[in-house]
C-alpha cells in the first residue's frame, strides 16, 4: 500500500488536503490529510511538500503517434515518454498519419502490435471515417476503438481522404446503430483559399472562421437527422460558439474540444515565416483567445486536448518560412499544462477547472471511468505539481523539439507522474486500452 498525503489535492472538482490510500494498481480510499492509517508495515507514505498539489493524472484524446508508417516524425515510445513528463497518463491515438491509416480492423491490429511493449503510459486507440469504409465502422466499435474520426475537406494526407457530405451522413447513421462516436476535423474547404508565403496574416485569412462555421453546422444538421452522437475536435473559431450552444441547449448530444495553442497563442505574436505555429484550423487574434476562454467558463466547451501533431523539422520548411506549403501540426503533449495553467491562473481559474478540462472531461468523452479523477476505485493515476514554480521550455521527449513554445516561460513543473500506482520511469508498462473494459 502506498499512502500519498497532500495539503493540496484536486479531489471531488475542488483542492482540498486528502490523504490517497493506493492499494496495488487503483486508489482504496481518499481520507482526511491526517488521518492515521492502519496499514501494512511494508506501506509507503509519499508525503507532498508544501509548494506541491496531487493531481489525477491527465487524460489527452487527441494525439497524433504517426507510428507505424511515419515513425521518424513521432513514435509511441518517444510519444508516452513525453507525454508522463507532463502529467498525462493517458492517450488516445488519433488513426492518421500512420501507414496504413487505422480504418479497418487489420490495421488496427497492425497499429496495436507497433505499440505494444514500448508505451510508458496507457494508449487507446481512434478509428477512422473515410469514403467507402463505413461497412468498417462497427467492426471497429467491436474491436475496441473509442469512436471514428473524420475530416471534412483534406487531411493533407491521401490516404485519408475527407468525408462529402453523403458520406458523412452514412458514417453517421451507421454510428448512431452501434450507439458510437463520430469526431470530426470541421472545416469547409470550400471556404478556404490557398495560402502561400511568410505572411502569416495571410495564412490566417486563407482559413476564415466561416470555414469552422459552415461545417459545424453541417455536422449538427446530419447528426439531428440521424441521432447520433458527435464531437467537434480542436475549435478554433470562437464565431461557432453560440451555434454549438443552440444544439447543446436543444439536447443534441454534441461535445466539443479545443487545445492549449488556440488558448495561450495570438495570431498578433507569431512572426512571420516562423511555421511552428502552422496548424489548421489556425492560431486566431486575441480577442478570439478570450472568447475560447470565456466558452470553457460557460461550459459550451468541454475539454482541452493537445492535437500533439509532431512532424520532421524538414517538414516544417523552416528554411523557407513559407505557411503555405509547411506541414500544419503543433507539437505540446509535454508542455500543455504548463501552459494551459499559465494562462488559466492568470484568468482567475484554478487547478481544479483545469483538472476537469485536462482529465475528467476527456476520460468521460471516451468512457474511461477509471481515469481523470482522483476517488476510489480509479487508477491510481496521479501527478505532482508544483503550480507556482516557473520554467522554461527546454528539452522535451517529443522525438523533434519543433514546438513554437522553445523558450517560452511558463509556470507550473511537474515533479512527478505515477501510473497505476507505480511512478513512471520511462518503462514501458503502459497498456493498450479497449473501449467499455474502464
Amino acid at each position: 500500500m502506498i499512502v500519498f498525503r497532500a495539503r493540496r489535492a484536486v479531489v471531488e472538482g475542488a483542492e482540498r488536503p486528502a490523504a490517497v490510500l493506493v492499494s496495488g494498481e487503483r486508489i482504496e480510499a481518499v481520507l482526511p490529510f491526517d488521518l492515521p492509517v492502519d496499514s501494512p508495515s511494508d506501506a509507503t507514505e509519499v508525503v507532498l511538500a508544501d509548494d506541491e498539489v496531487l493531481l489525477p493524472g491527465l487524460v489527452d484524446t487527441h494525439v497524433h503517434v504517426n507510428e507505424p508508417g511515419r515513425t521518424e516524425w513521432e513514435g509511441f515510445a518517444t510519444a508516452t515518454r513525453a507525454a508522463a513528463a507532463g502529467g498525462v497518463t493517458t492517450i488516445v491515438d488519433m488513426p492518421l498519419n500512420s501507414l496504413p491509416p487505422t480504418v479497418d480492423v487489420a490495421a488496427l491490429d497492425t497499429k496495436r502490435a507497433a505499440a505494444a511493449g514500448q508505451c510508458a503510459v496507457d494508449v487507446g486507440f481512434w478509428g477512422g471515417a473515410i469514403p467507402g469504409n463505413a461497412d468498417q465502422l462497427a467492426k471497429l466499435h467491436a474491436e475496441g476503438v473509442f469512436g471514428v474520426k473524420c475530416f471534412l475537406l483534406d487531411s493533407g494526407v491521401p490516404e485519408f481522404p475527407p468525408l462529402d457530405t453523403e458520406g458523412l451522413r452514412a458514417a453517421l447513421t451507421t454510428v448512431a446503430e452501434h450507439d458510437g462516436l463520430l469526431i470530426a476535423h470541421a472545416e469547409d474547404g470550400d471556404a478556404i483559399r490557398p495560402a502561400s508565403g511568410r505572411r502569416y496574416a495571410d495564412f490566417v485569412a486563407s482559413r476564415p472562421p466561416e470555414a469552422e462555421d459552415g461545417a459545424i453546422a453541417t455536422l449538427l444538421r446530419l447528426a439531428r437527422e440521424t441521432g447520433a452522437r458527435v464531437h467537434v475536435v480542436h475549435l478554433s473559431a470562437a464565431s461557432a460558439l453560440p451555434l454549438l450552444a443552440a444544439a447543446r441547449a436543444d439536447g443534441l448530444p454534441v461535445t466539443v474540444e479545443t487545445c492549449p495553442h488556440y488558448l495561450a497563442l495570438t495570431a498578433e505574436e507569431v512572426p512571420d515565416g516562423d511555421t511552428r505555429f502552422k496548424c489548421c484550423p489556425p492560431v486566431r487574434e486575441a480577442g478570439n483567445r478570450d472568447a475560447l476562454w470565456q466558452g470553457l467558463a460557460d461550459g459550451v466547451i468541454d475539454m482541452i486536448v493537445s492535437d500533439h501533431s509532431p512532424s520532421p523539422p524538414a517538414l516544417k520548411h523552416l528554411d523557407t518560412g513559407d505557411f503555405g506549403t509547411a506541414w500544419g501540426g503543433i507539437a505540446s503533449l509535454q508542455v500543455g499544462l504548463p501552459v494551459v495553467w499559465t494562462e488559466a491562473r492568470r484568468r482567475g481559474h484554478g487547478l481544479a477547472e483545469v483538472v476537469r478540462w485536462m482529465a475528467q472531461e476527456p476520460a468521460a468523452l471516451v468512457g474511461l471511468t477509471r481515469k481523470g479523477r482522483i476517488a476510489a476505485g480509479a487508477d491510481a493515476d496521479l501527478v505532482v505539481l508544483a503550480p507556482d514554480e516557473p520554467y522554461t521550455v527546454g528539452e522535451l521527449h517529443h522525438r523533434h523539439a519543433v514546438t513554437p513554445y522553445a523558450g517560452r516561460r511558463l509556470t507550473g513543473v511537474v515533479r512527478q507522474t505515477w501510473l497505476r500506482g507505480a511512478p513512471v520511469d520511462g518503462a514501458p508498462r503502459g497498456r493498450l486500452l479497449r473501449r467499455g473494459e474502464s
